[in-house]
């Protein structure tokens, strides 16, 4: 395990932030999706449970867990691929299996790599609700052009 130091936890914070800010004004935004954590190789992300992001009768929309997805898995990928290099990350496949109705006031998505290639990036996303629970396992594929 990486001992983080002060540095680094910076460094990290301020990920968290230029990552939110990035998003300011999109889906990612109107949805209430927050990025809260990121490390080397993983991502997380928080959404709520509201009018937003939930079905009629107040469950949460499948679609809206498949949009946090994409979002945590894209993100992942763009941070992986060295800033010196003018790329455009597309989410060409996206998978996802929803085993439970998620409960509380938000879910928590976190991404991790099951691939990095030069081309192509394999995540798994994980969605629990606050009570830890999983709600959806995502496996998304995104291209490095």
């Amino acid at each position: 395990m990486t001992e983080i130091n002060p540095t680094m936890m910076n460094s990290m914070e301020n990920d968290v932030k230029q990552l939110n800010e990035f998003c300011r004004n999109t889906l990612v935004e109107h949805l209430g999706m927050e990025f809260t954590a990121v490390g080397e190789g993983w991502l997380e992300m928080k959404m709520p449970i509201d009018h937003r992001t939930c079905r009629p009768d107040g469950a949460l929309h499948g679609g809206a867990n498949m949009a946090l997805a994409e979002t945590v898995a894209g993100a992942l990928s763009v941070r992986s691929v060295p800033e010196e290099i003018r790329f455009h990350v597309f989410g060409i496949e996206v998978n996802g299996n929803h085993m439970k109705q998620a409960q509380g006031k938000y879910v928590v998505a976190r991404g991790t790599f099951i691939h990095r290639g030069k081309r192509t990036h394999v995540v798994q996303v994980e969605i629990r609700d606050e009570s830890g629970v999983l709600v959806t396992v995502n496996r998304i594929t995104n291209i490095v052009v």
